[in-house]
């Protein structure tokens, strides 16, 4: 496996954003070790309940929306962040357009 740095200057450009209806995603990083994976959600559209097998960072780019995580329900803003260790029970769903940044450690 190559050691080269993956290097984005700026998530934003090209704009990255999910049509009408719709939720987009696009691998920006998968190896052995971890998984980056940028979304974007149209509003209204979401994730119905799930899990993963790995601890997860989720990052809100932009937008704003609710996540149910286990029992508990937050609200999603910019520059909201959130930590949740493998096999935790969540979903999501945005009220306006929104873009989030998933990684997945392996």
């Amino acid at each position: 496996m190559e050691n080269s740095p993956v290097y984005i200057p700026d998530l934003n450009t090209p704009p990255f954003e999910a049509p009408k209806d719709s939720i987009v995603s696009k691998i920006l990083l998968k190896n052995d070790f971890v998984e980056v994976t940028l979304f974007a959600f149209d509003a209204g559209q979401g994730l119905s309940e799930h899990s993963s097998a790995f601890p997860a960072i989720i990052e809100i780019l932009g937008g704003e929306g609710s996540m149910k995580l286990g029992k508990k329900e937050v609200q999603l803003f910019q520059g909201t962040w959130i930590y949740m260790e493998p096999n935790l029970p969540h979903s999501l769903k945005a009220a306006t357009p929104l873009k989030m940044l998933l990684t997945l450690r392996k």
